[in-house]
Formats: structure tokens, sequence, C-alpha cells
């Protein structure tokens, strides 16, 4: 079930919104427990029970931590190696038997020894785990010993299976302290909304003819072809992904819950570091908190900084798949950062901001090539036919109509362009132009536009993936 889809808009939320409010504030969380699990179930009726027993085991370790300090460091291991083992096993293990009967085929091509199917969500929930034992670990919070709390925090199905990763440190008081409001929950709704209209209307669109492009692939498709189709993929999955986020931290506030934010318009970057604080931000916190700074961070020296650094990025790629596509685009984005540590950082604080800007953009456009591609070689053949005169039959005019054309000037617009304008122009205004997010009967009834849109476009067009599914 998502979120962008009739039976989650007309069903599912109408009924778990209805059952929370009209139920007395001791039962709440439990009916968001049983409705979570019944989100999560709908799709993965045999993985929410590995997803339980995730909960049960970080619940278990969280407590012994507590317990036996003196033992505490074998049990966080312990917990350590069945998160970790579980995630490895369902997200690495075809690529894995793959590439070792690879090693000993005739054609050095490999077969998987039987398909592991992805549990949604599996990555994301197992962070959200790591981050809870390890906060007790290190005696940063107190090991939670309410098991239906503890499940709330894992299951909640607006955060469950895409995020955004929620440290337990960051919602602990939440659980049983939140309050809900009449604005809070108008926020909610004009956020949902607003994330559903990102997700629907432009990152659907987007994704048509991303995935006709790719499927044709770099020879058939023509040079100006293929510049749109990695345009548009560039972002599709900017509206893919920050409009799920968008839709989850919207629900949360339905409920009372206060999200990080997982955006802030990462294509104004301007530099490679600044984009990723600015994409994925739960993520990029996760492996400051929990990997760079542990290792030592900066603290230690140029050399164990850039070692560093090329450790997170190679695990993020890896959190986003096990193919070599994945671990190249995140050592390609670990070696940008190192870069600009070593001198090209300093040369773009000196330079007008549109070169770094433009710097930036290049740098991540090629990059989402290599990780669209998933395959090394595919990667560039495409690059180079973006160049060079090929003979591709499937030609730009097959794709770029007057509609694409709005949509494309709109995904530019609203990736940063009207936030830059919105922010200057508040600023001379001394202040009397509502604060971005603020609840305003104008924004209101322009989010309630974008809801019936949306749905008019999930009525007639029943497209509707989405990316990080598969992470």
């Amino acid at each position: 079930m998502v979120f962008s889809s009739m039976l989650f808009l007309w069903i599912f939320l109408p009924l778990v919104l209805a059952a929370y409010y009209i139920s007395p504030g001791k039962i709440r969380n439990g009916i968001l427990v049983f409705f979570s699990l019944l989100f999560y179930a709908w799709g993965e009726s045999l993985y929410v029970f590995l997803m339980l027993f995730s909960v049960a085991v970080n619940f278990t370790g969280g407590i012994l931590i507590e317990k036996y300090q003196t033992r505490k460091k074998k049990i966080l291991v312990a917990t350590l190696i069945i998160n970790l083992g579980l995630l490895g096993y369902f997200k690495y293990f075809g690529t894995l038997t793959e590439a070792i009967t690879g090693l000993f085929s005739a054609d050095g091509t490999g077969t998987t020894l039987f398909q592991v199917a992805l549990p949604i969500g599996i990555s994301f929930y197992t962070f959200q785990a790591l981050s809870y034992v390890i906060d007790v670990y290190r005696g940063e919070v107190p090991a939670q010993h309410n098991f239906w709390h503890m499940l709330l925090y894992i299951s909640f199905f607006p955060q469950l299976i895409a995020g955004p990763i929620v440290k337990y440190r960051d919602i602990a008081a939440q659980i049983t302290g939140r309050k809900e409001t009449i604005r809070k929950f108008a926020a909610g709704i004009m956020r949902f909304c607003w994330g559903l209209g990102k997700k629907v209307l432009l990152a659907n669109s987007f994704a048509r003819v991303v995935d006709e492009i790719f499927k044709y692939g770099p020879y058939a498709v023509s040079r100006k072809a293929l510049w749109l189709g990695a345009i548009l993929y560039m972002m599709q999955i900017y509206y893919d992904f920050s409009g799920y986020s968008d839709m989850a931290i919207g629900l949360g506030k339905m409920f009372g819950f206060e999200f990080q934010e997982n955006f802030n318009y990462p294509y104004t970057a301007g530099s490679v570091q600044e984009f990723w604080h600015r994409w994925h931000i739960s993520l990029s916190s996760w492996f400051r908190d929990y990997v760079y700074i542990p290792l030592g961070g900066n603290r230690k020296g140029a050399a164990c900084t850039y070692r560093n650094l090329l450790i997170v990025f190679f695990l993020t790629g890896m959190w986003h798949g096990a193919g070599m596509a994945f671990i190249l685009w995140g050592l390609y984005h670990g070696l940008f950062l190192i870069l600009e540590r070593v001198w090209l950082g300093k040369k773009l604080e000196k330079l007008p901001g549109i070169v770094g800007w433009g710097y930036t953009v290049t740098a991540v456009f090629l990059g989402w090539i290599l990780f669209r591609a998933e395959n090394i070689s595919l990667f560039f053949t495409y690059v180079r036919n973006m160049f060079v005169a090929h003979g591709g039959t499937i030609l730009l005019s097959a794709y770029l109509d007057s509609k694409m054309i709005f949509l494309i000037v709109m995904g530019v617009l609203f990736a940063g362009v009207l936030q830059k304008i919105y922010e200057k122009v508040r600023v001379h205004s001394a202040g009397k132009i509502p604060a971005n997010g603020m609840v305003t009967v104008p924004r209101m009834i322009a989010c309630m536009v974008i809801f019936w849109l949306s749905v008019a476009a999930l009525v007639n067009n029943s497209y509707n993936p989405f990316i990080y599914f598969r992470f």
C-alpha cells in the first residue's frame, strides 16, 4: 500500500484518523500500532513477522544493555550482528551468490542459487532499530521497557517503508507525550497534499518517459532524447522521494508527531558537500552520528578524514544496493567531498555562486545516470552517446510535447527557484509575508487544488512507481 493510491487516500487514511480521534488517549498508540501492522501486512503479509522479530530483538537488546553494563559491549555486538545479518541476507545474498558463481562459470556470468525477495522498508526500519540500541549503549537514552511503545517507534506507518529515518532519541518523548492540535493537523494536511502533488503530478509523469528511454537503451534512443531521459530522472528521483517524505512528515503531524526534515532544496546547493546536507538528510545524519564520528570524524588528521569519508560513502552506496554501480556511485560522491576538502572548496568560495552551483548540478547529474543505469557498461555507453551521434531512431519529439515542457518548467521552479525568490521577497517585506509552512487560507486552498488534481491523475493513470521501495 502506498500513500499515493486510492486505497490509502479514501479507505485506509480516513479509517485510521477516525479510529484515532474517537478513541481515548490511553489507547491511541495501540490504534496506531494496529493500523501500522495492517498497513505493512497489506503488501508484506509474511515479512511483517520479520519486522516483529526485529522489534523483539532490539527491544530485548536495549533492556539487556541497560541491565548488564559490564557486558553491554558484547550484547550490542550480538544485536548488531542480528540486525545487519538480516539486512545483508535479504539485500545482498542474491548479488553475492551471483558474483561467486560467476567466478567459476565459463563465460564469467553468474546465477543466483535462489531468489530472495526484499522486504519493503527493511533498510529504513533496520537503521531506526540500530539507532535505538546504539543510543542505549552510549547512555544517551534509557532503554524502552514497554514493548508496544518500541513497536510503535519501529512500525509507525508514515515512515515505515520509506523514511525519513527517525532516530529514537528524537521521538521517544513524543511516543507518550505528544500533543495533537488543530493547527498541527491542518499543517499536516497541507504538507501531505504538497508531497502528493510532487509524487503524482511530477515524479510519475517524469518516470514514464525515463523508464521508456532506459528500456530502449542508449543505442536506440537519439542523443537529445538521452539528455531528456537523464534530466527527467534527476527530477524524478527528487520529486519521488522528497514527495514521499513530505507525505510522511504531514501524516506524522496529523497524529501529533514531528519528524526530521529529509530534503532542503538539494539542487540549489553550491557544493557536493552542501548537497549532502540537503539531500536525504536523515540518512546523511545517521551515517554521521553512527559511522563517521565514531571512526574519528575529522579529528585525527586529513588522511583519516578522507578514509572516513570514503567508508561512509561506500556504505551509503551499499545501503542503496549491492550492485557495483551503487557502490561506485557512493564512492564517486565521497571523492568529490575529499576533493572539496583538499582544495576545491576554497576555490569555490572565491568564485561567483553560480559557478559552484553549476559544478554541483553537473556532478550530481552524472552521478544519477550511474545510479539509474545500475551497470557500469551501460553508464559509460549512455554518457558517451549523449555527446556522440550514434544513429538512435527514437527521437526527442516522441516525448517532448507541450505538456512535458510545462511539467519540466514546474519541476525546475519548485526544485528551488521559487523558494529563493520567496525568501528574498519575504526579507524585503519585513516579515509581512507568512513564513514557509504556516497555515493560511490561500495555502490551504492551493493544497486542496493539488490534492484533487492528484486524485484525478491517479484515476486516469495507474502508473505509480516508487523508486525507494527498492531500498
